[in-house]
């Protein structure tokens, strides 16, 4: 018996081309339709809690439609926890609100095991994080480590409590809120915390009319509160929920859109094709790639809305400043100049040509 294996005399056959993916299933014709009916079921139940703020309803209904979270900011008294709720309740599944305070601790958020004297075993409990919106109300109240367990839960949909990985359910969103204008007993959201949310909206003050329609709201309500038992059932399912998200990530986003969403955060890292001069000195970190992800989203989920099948460059433009403005970092010269995120960004999107 020969001690080596014989050489065959056959040339080796090349290596099987891996399959090519499949292309991505384009939408269907009453996709579109049926998307937009549902967004204004959401806008029909926010008509009858809240007055104006029609960017943030907007902001709410795009951040549902991606699959994404949102930061809400804003000075008391500007409804951001009504506005939570109202998207909240729009849809029949769970809800919970966290009101977050320096003492809060990671296992009053995910969770956390309970001795069984009965049956002599650990038992997992889990915490109010685990529910399809969550609204963290004051969010930088919230010391750092309790934080670090809402950056694990936002950005891999996923607890872990006594070691033991549990999924959070699906759909899954973060509502967060908080107030600029204190300090005391507060604690700043990390950059990394920060760059997990999708989009931050920043609230305004109301116009003189939407104040005067606002209080004619509460009166008629006979409540200062919202109580979303009150509203009619006319609510959307998680289904309805899984179906806008799932379409929007079928509409068509040509190379030359993501292109443009790519220039956009890469000129505000001091690169892209057109860069801005002197950004250097207002900026010292620009958007990571996630700005360049949640703009596609984003994009995907406004043409969706819009009744398109494809992104425009609108789509992504609409958005621009809720998508970057958390995530870049000015210098000390640029805060002590005044000059703000909004602005930056300003000159960025004007900077960078529209395809």
């Amino acid at each position: 018996m020969p001690l080596f294996p014989m050489q065959s005399n056959l040339s080796p056959q090349p290596a099987p081309a891996a399959p090519s993916p499949a292309p991505t299933q384009g939408l269907a014709p009453d996709d579109a339709t049926l998307a937009r009916q549902l967004a204004d079921r959401i806008r029909a139940r926010f008509a009858k809690t809240l007055v104006g703020q029609d960017n943030l309803r907007e902001s709410l209904i795009v951040t549902l439609v991606a699959g994404g979270h949102i930061l809400i900011e804003s000075v008391p008294g500007l409804a951001k926890t009504t506005a939570a709720q109202t998207l909240a309740t729009s849809v029949s599944g769970t809800f919970k609100r966290v009101q977050c305070t320096p003492d809060l601790m990671p296992s009053d958020l995910v969770g956390t095991q309970v001795f069984n004297f009965a049956s002599q075993k650990f038992t997992t409990q889990i915490g109010p994080i685990h529910a399809n919106f969550v609204l963290l109300d004051e969010i930088n109240r919230s010391n750092a480590k309790t934080q670090s367990a809402m950056l694990e839960a936002m950005a891999e949909g996923a607890t872990t409590i006594g070691g033991e990985r549990i999924a959070l359910p699906k759909p899954f969103m973060v509502i967060a809120t908080q107030n600029p204008i204190e300090e005391e007993g507060t604690f700043n959201l990390p950059e990394a915390q920060m760059d997990r949310f999708m989009m931050k909206a920043v609230m305004t003050y109301p116009t003189a009319d939407e104040e005067t329609r606002m209080l004619s709201l509460l009166t008629t309500r006979g409540s200062d509160t919202l109580d979303p038992t009150t509203l009619n059932d006319d609510v959307i399912s998680i289904r309805d929920v899984e179906f806008l998200r799932s379409s929007a990530r079928r509409v068509h986003t040509s190379e030359a859109i993501m292109r443009y969403a790519v220039d956009i955060a890469a000129t505000s890292r001091g690169a892209g094709t057109h860069p801005v001069k002197g950004l250097a000195q207002l900026v010292r970190l620009g958007a990571s790639p996630r700005a360049s992800i949640a703009l596609v989203r984003i994009g995907q989920a406004n043409a969706l809305l819009a009744g398109r099948d494809y992104v425009i460059p609108e789509d992504v433009k609409s958005f621009v400043l809720e998508v970057m403005r958390h995530r870049i970092m000015l210098t000390f010269e640029a805060m002590a100049d005044g000059v703000s995120a909004d602005q930056v960004i300003d000159s960025i999107v004007k900077a960078v040509p529209v395809p």
